[in-house]
């Protein structure tokens, strides 16, 4: 039981600062927040996603190319032109690491006010690090696992923050309904996503793109919306009257 609290609480937290911090704020600025705020979130980030650390940097802007060329050869993450999952995520590694070492080289409106913290950044990503992470997942197992099997989730603590984008990069825009006409694939995979904590109603997001309410009809609930309405009210974050 403490092993499926502790893989729970690892999916839930991870994919909290995933969609808050790196989508909603570094990727769309759908509200604001100090530089305090920043460094706290860009470090939340690290101790929830541990060994598969994403930079906020990177993700925001690997994502607004998503947004600007969904569907397209040039988008990092579609299942348009991968045959499968993992080509897919091979594909949208190698230009996040391209981004990351400064390879690819992206014009200012992928760039523009995303949050960075490059010495923060190299330590959270580097190879020891990660290493370090792993076997700190793996001690947890010998200490509560009580059975062989758990062993069996250590691989999906590793890959943690890549595997719930390719879960919404992948299967929302194959699977699902759509609220709205567009131009990509984009789906909705559930009404009320309590799984992927609002990021299944993708239909809504690529139509609404700076919207901080995935949920558009009256029955879709986004669970992250509640939150940053109280992150509003506790002045953690600046929400722009138009979204409230």
């Amino acid at each position: 039981m403490a092993i499926l609290i502790i893989f729970v609480s690892h999916w839930y937290l991870s994919l909290f600062f995933q969609s808050f911090y790196h989508h909603r704020y570094s990727a769309h600025r759908m509200f604001s927040m100090s530089k305090f705020w920043e460094k706290v979130f860009y470090i939340g980030s690290f101790i929830t996603q541990g060994s598969s650390y994403l930079s906020p940097y990177v993700y925001g802007a690997m994502h607004r190319m998503h947004h600007a060329y969904a569907d397209t050869e040039k988008d990092p993450h579609s299942p348009k032109y991968d045959a499968t999952m993992m080509s897919m995520m091979l594909r949208t590694r190698k230009i996040y690491l391209d981004i990351e070492h400064g390879v690819a080289q992206l014009g200012q409106a992928f760039t523009k006010n995303l949050p960075e913290w490059k010495a923060f950044d190299k330590f959270a990503s580097s190879r020891i690090t990660r290493l370090v992470w792993i076997l700190v997942y793996i001690v947890l197992y010998v200490l509560f696992a009580n059975s062989w099997w758990l062993y069996l989730l250590i691989p999906l603590h590793i890959v943690m923050g890549p595997l719930h984008g390719v879960i919404i990069n992948w299967f929302a825009h194959k699977y699902g309904y759509t609220n709205h006409a567009a131009e990509d694939t984009s789906k909705n995979l559930f009404p009320v996503d309590l799984i992927m904590l609002g990021e299944g109603l993708h239909n809504n997001h690529h139509k609404f793109g700076g919207r901080p309410n995935f949920g558009y009809r009256w029955f879709e609930f986004d669970p992250i919306y509640p939150i940053i309405l109280l992150f509003d009210k506790l002045r953690i974050i600046r929400l722009a009257k138009a979204n409230v």
